[in-house]
């Protein structure tokens, strides 16, 4: 899995990558076919100048094949934010995998229904 962590208008530390890895090793956890995830950690101050907060925000985008996943966490402290992109993603993660589960199941219960059907069954006897 590619993981790729960058900063928009904040420079990430060590401590902020460190924090990214270890939230994603959940996400990873529950479905090992991740292509890549690209982290995007940001600092809005436009409320700042104001008496707002400053507003740290936390987005990722997860690949897998053929899909796409984006989540976006929004909160006064960074690791809150980060905290809660993971576990968005973790439960995007889980629903996609729940879905492509039931695919397969449900796919196998109609050729099997099929299978217990003979000739004399389908085609009635003149």
């Amino acid at each position: 899995m590619n993981v790729s962590i960058s900063g928009h208008h904040i420079s990430v530390t060590e401590a902020m990558d460190t924090a990214v890895r270890e939230k994603l090793v959940k996400v990873e956890r529950h479905f090992d076919q991740i292509q890549s995830i690209q982290v995007i950690l940001s600092l809005d101050n436009s409320g700042a100048n104001d008496g707002g907060k400053k507003s740290h925000k936390a987005e990722a985008i997860l690949r897998v094949s053929g899909q796409e996943m984006f989540v976006q966490a929004c909160e006064d402290d960074m690791y809150k934010a980060i905290n809660e992109m993971a576990d968005k993603l973790d439960r995007q993660v889980r629903k996609y995998k729940t879905r492509q589960e039931r695919k397969k199941t449900q796919g196998a219960g109609r050729e099997n229904r099929y299978e217990d059907l003979t000739v004399d069954d389908v085609v009635p006897a003149v």
